[in-house]
């Protein structure tokens, strides 16, 4: 069995609950905020609305692989939390859970992350090398793509 990985994030973000969820709600705004580099497109969606239930599919490049990816909505409270589960797609599991705290001036956003990898020690190995410093860039990227569009809408 391989190891679970987990990968969290929180985020400040200067805006009402009532702009920021609605943007995490709409499954197109994730393009907005992959970075290029992974050539990601959603390709359809079973809600123009995130919900429990809603099913994504996407495809992304992961270097010189493309690669499909297919989430459902498996856990939603409007305003406080959702989370994806991948269906189909490269990692063994992967479980994203997003919640949002209305604070003073804003809302803390945590991204929860949690993933396992296919093939044994030589998922390990890649782990330590390419995926895990790959998905912090990921979140990087995202982190500053939130703060752009939250800072200037």
């Amino acid at each position: 069995m391989s190891a679970v990985h987990v990968l969290e994030r929180v985020q400040y973000v200067p805006a009402p609950i009532e702009r920021v969820f609605p943007f995490f709600e709409d499954p197109m705004n994730l393009e907005r905020i992959t970075p290029p580099w992974l050539h990601f497109e959603v390709r359809s969606t079973s809600d123009a609305r995130v919900r429990l239930g809603t099913k994504i599919q996407y495809r992304l490049r992961w270097q010189i692989f493309p690669m499909g990816w297919r989430s459902r909505i498996s856990e939603y409270e409007p305003g406080v939390l959702f989370a994806d589960e991948q269906l189909r797609g490269p990692y063994r599991r992967w479980y994203h859970r997003h919640l949002f705290e209305e604070i003073e001036g804003g809302v803390r956003m945590t991204d929860r992350v949690e993933y396992q990898l296919p093939f044994g020690p030589l998922g390990r190995a890649v782990h330590r090398l390419v995926v895990r410093p790959q998905l912090e860039a990921i979140f990087d990227y995202r982190e500053h793509s939130i703060d752009t569009l939250f800072r200037t809408e």
